[in-house]
């Protein structure tokens, strides 16, 4: 009867998760092993060793668990950049939390526990700390604590830390959970693919994963019940598909959209080095919103034109302390000098409510996407607003650069917002500090009340950037990340679109640049819809540049202003979707 069950439980061969990096690959299962560090959180075991064994076990264990991290910082740094080897500092500076083996420390003493058990268990405490956290991103910062420790107790337990490592051709690695070192210590020329039960689209190791390009699923519970050593496996990580002993038609039907693939791939290749304009002449600019400077490698090869969205707040993110105005001026400067002349906008620090900074200790909120956030806490920190701005004038002498505000509601906070940055200019002039006059200032419509004063705005700034995933968040008055009313978060929704072109009519009128930083912008139903209103530019992911470039070469202006009309005239968004022939009604990605 148990044989029965498992081979009924192994009938279902398709599986979905979470796609957190592009690409098909068909390769064997390799699984990793794994230590759970709850399960040794759990209880007491009897001290096998006398308390300074276990003490000195415990000092070892950190010490080895240091070099590996400091050998794994030094390798990422060569392979991938300065932003992804700033995970494993962040990681060194968990491992040296005097706090947490202190806690260890005083679980051994005075509980008479091994070490493996009290590292476990206030490792775990931690990590449920931080599982519980509303905000995403730092939600999933949890795997990152879980990593290091879990490095540290593979030590106490006498387990190889690099006993994973070794691998076969066309292996994809399927494991509980893959942290950003299991990442950075596989061979490249091997693992073709990753599965995880855990993990989430903003982890490390999902950004880690689509930096190497490397095909990833994660968040698929239960997997390692599905799946042997040895087991043949179609990875989609485009969209998320894991089939486990797929039929061979099944394997042949994959190989054939693979093929395909690759072949589109090597279409829209052929798109590099051609101007973004209509058949019948209109050029948009295409941009690439961007996090570090690492991104402007991706940036490089789909031929971007302009960086539309820098987010600053990624510098001030994986840290201690506040970046200084020193560290802040180095990390604008070295994206702007590698751009060579092109426009990077820079939106100023868009922090708090739910993406919250220990070191700042920003209050909870009972609604974070309506609260301290964005240009309200800057405004409310001018302190650390200034430093931000100051940093940013100082570094505008290397290139083009426009300074961008988030989340405006009202004229008040763009007048007070341009006041501060006023302050800034005078304080370098007087300080015989150079910055380059006439820096374009604009904002963000991302705020229903912004959209509806655009007209307003438009006479103070010289460009409006629709940050359109908040906008249709508030608009449509939908939490994007609850999946009871997912299905409300509309992009084709009639109210958005009316509010978007009211917003393109009143910049074109004032005579602005008008352009558009949020997911919508690469939609390639929408992207006609776009063009008819006059935007100026778009901005997306690095990705979607070249395929967007396609889409608009194939497009005529007049034919676009014709659809437009069409389209305002709807009632619904089922109705306009039939008009565009669109499927799609979710968005990717966050502004």
């Amino acid at each position: 009867m148990k044989l029965l069950i498992i081979k009924l439980m192994k009938a279902k061969i398709m599986y979905k998760g979470i796609p957190a990096s592009p690409g098909i690959v068909i390769g064997r299962a390799r699984i990793s092993q794994h230590i759970d560090l709850d399960l040794y959180g759990q209880q007491v075991k009897s001290s096998r060793k006398s308390l300074l064994e276990e003490k000195a076990c415990l000092e070892s264990s950190f010490e080895k668990a240091r070099r590996d991290l400091e050998d794994l910082r030094e390798a990422t740094f060569r392979e991938q950049g300065e932003t992804y080897a700033l995970i494993f500092d962040a990681h060194l500076l968990l491992l040296d939390d005097p706090e947490v083996k202190i806690q260890v420390l005083n679980k051994i003493e005075n509980e008479n526990a091994d070490a493996a058990y009290a590292l476990a268990s206030v490792a775990s405490g931690y990590v449920s700390t931080f599982k519980s956290m509303s905000d995403p991103y730092m939600s999933e910062r949890a795997d990152d604590i879980r990593d290091v420790f879990t490095r540290v107790l593979k030590y106490i337990l006498g387990i190889d830390t690099k006993s994973n490592i070794g691998h076969e051709e066309n292996s994809i690695w399927v494991s509980r959970e893959q942290s950003p070192s299991d990442i950075a210590a596989l061979d490249k020329t091997k693992v073709i693919g990753i599965v995880t039960e855990t993990g989430g689209g903003t982890s490390h190791a999902a950004i880690m994963a689509r930096n190497m390009e490397i095909p990833a699923v994660v968040g698929l519970n239960g997997i390692l019940e599905q799946v042997s050593e040895g087991d043949l496996i179609i990875l989609d990580g485009s969209i998320g598909d894991v089939i486990v002993n797929p039929k061979d038609e099944v394997i042949s039907s994959y190989m054939e959209k693979a093929s395909r693939l690759k072949l589109q791939n090597s279409l829209y290749r052929s798109y590099v080095g051609r101007s973004t304009q209509t058949s019948d002449g209109y050029h948009v600019r295409l941009g690439a919103n961007i996090g570090t400077i690492d991104d402007l490698d991706s940036c490089e090869k789909n031929d971007f034109e302009e960086i539309g969205l820098y987010r600053s707040e990624f510098l001030f993110m994986e840290r201690a302390e506040l970046p200084s105005e020193e560290e802040q001026y180095q990390a604008y400067a070295g994206v702007i000098q590698k751009l060579k002349g092109k426009e990077c906008t820079i939106r100023t620090l868009d922090i708090g409510g739910d993406k919250n900074l220990d070191y700042l200790s920003i209050e909870k909120e009972m609604n974070p996407f309506l609260g301290f956030r964005a240009i309200r806490f800057c405004l409310e920190r001018s302190d650390i607003f200034k430093t931000q701005l100051r940093a940013i004038l100082r570094a505008s002498v290397h290139g083009n650069v426009r300074i961008m505000f988030p989340m405006v509601s009202s004229l008040d906070e763009l007048l007070n917002a341009k006041e501060i940055l006023q302050i800034c200019q005078i304080e370098l002039e007087r300080e015989g500090l150079k910055w380059r006059s006439g820096i374009e200032i604009g904002v963000m419509i991302e705020v229903p009340s912004a959209a509806l004063i655009a007209d307003i705005l438009a006479k103070h700034v010289n460009f409006f950037s629709l940050g359109t995933n908040d906008l249709l968040q508030y608009t449509c008055a939908v939490d994007r990340m609850n999946p009871k009313v997912s299905h409300l978060y509309e992009p084709l929704h009639p109210g958005l679109l009316r509010l978007i072109d009211l917003v393109a009519r009143h910049a074109k009128s004032a005579g602005i640049k008008l352009g558009m930083c949020g997911s919508m912008a690469h939609i390639p139903e929408l992207v006609p819809l776009f063009i008819g209103m006059g935007f100026d530019s778009l901005s997306m992911s690095a990705l979607h540049i070249l395929p967007t470039r396609k889409v608009i070469s194939e497009l005529d202006l007049n034919e676009c202003k014709k659809k437009l009309e069409n389209v305002l005239i709807l009632e619904t968004a089922s109705e306009i979707r039939k008009f565009l022939g669109s499927n799609e009604s979710k968005l990717d990605g966050n502004v």
